[in-house]
């Protein structure tokens, strides 16, 4: 079991809610961290790492020489990552290409030209290619670190290279190491749940996360922009085949109790489980700056997330999927 934590925004707390969910969970568990771009549920939960992989991405790098210039490549990518230029400069006057040193004015003849960072790594180009000429290459994507964290548990954490402008291809490798690692845990006895900190918002990479996973709990901000980020999120999650629920942050905000009451009207509309909510707090706040898990400020805080572990399994495991 996957259970992929999601927010339709930044900072509405899905990765205090994840790193207090691994500590409380009773049971075999692997904690991910699938916020590539800006990974940090490792500061909460202090893992020790072992291993660190690089990951490429296979692209085309060179047109040969004996390349027809057919333009079948370019006819076929969807991606702008190989063009075709007239005999011109681009923007610029010649003596400006000429003094340039930082290569940000160029020349292309008439000729393909291929632009690896816009390349998305389909191989389709290599396949419609009738001479073979694109020489393959491979451009760094990021790096997938594992380890363990306190009491054992399997972590794995993805990082994307600074400038990198594609996350799923890394996210997809992430996730199926996270299989391996879920076969071997279960090799050892009790299948364990896997909990994700998938990346905010609703764009590729929090899909990519959500298609690989089996439920998805939404963490609301109740603010007036929160909320409405919280609605597209639930349009964009639904169709994903994961079984949804949400919990409300920071509930009870002074000044707020009508966003509150949004939130358990759309729940009650779309017939969302509301699992919990968590109430708006200073020592919230201040455990949060100190790098501090929830769970474990006192035990009132403790409490609440063992609830959200009970409702998270009564609702996504012990239940029927419909």
């Amino acid at each position: 079991m996957r259970i992929a934590i999601a927010s339709g925004k930044g900072g509405a707390g899905k990765t205090s809610v994840t790193a207090s969910l691994v500590r409380v969970w009773d049971g075999p568990r692997i904690a991910a961290d699938c916020d590539a771009e800006a990974p940090n549920l490792h500061l909460f939960l202090n893992p020790l790492f072992r291993n660190r992989e690089v990951c490429f991405l296979r692209v085309p790098a060179r047109i040969a020489a004996n390349c027809s210039q057919c333009g079948r490549c370019r006819d076929m990518c969807r991606y702008g990552a190989i063009a075709r230029f007239g005999k011109k400069i681009v923007l610029f006057p010649e003596m400006c290409r000429t003094i340039c040193r930082y290569k940000a004015i160029a020349q292309f003849a008439s000729r393909l030209t291929i632009f690896t960072d816009m390349c998305h790594g389909c191989g389709g180009c290599f396949e419609v290619c009738p001479e073979g000429a694109l020489e393959e290459g491979r451009r760094e994507l990021g790096v997938l670190s594992t380890g363990l964290i306190p009491g054992q548990i399997p972590y794995i954490m993805g990082t994307t290279r600074v400038g990198e402008v594609m996350t799923p291809p890394l996210l997809r490798r992430l996730l199926k190491r996270l299989g391996d690692m879920e076969k071997d845990y279960a090799g050892e006895g009790e299948a364990p749940v896997s909990l994700l900190d998938c990346p905010p918002g609703v764009s590729c990479p929090a899909i990519t996360v959500a298609t690989h996973s089996d439920a998805l709990l939404m963490v609301v901000d109740p603010t007036p922009f929160g909320f409405q980020d919280f609605t597209l999120a639930y349009e964009a999650f639904k169709d994903t085949g994961c079984r949804l629920a949400c919990v409300i942050n920071r509930a009870g905000t002074p000044g707020n109790g009508d966003g509150d009451e949004k939130v358990r009207a759309f729940c009650r509309e779309k017939n969302l489980p509301l699992l919990a909510e968590l109430p708006f707090g200073r020592e919230a706040a201040e455990g949060y700056s100190r790098g501090r898990v929830l769970a474990d400020l006192s035990p009132a805080w403790n409490e609440r997330f063992r609830d959200l572990a009970r409702a998270l399994r009564k609702t996504f495991m012990e239940q029927p999927h419909a």
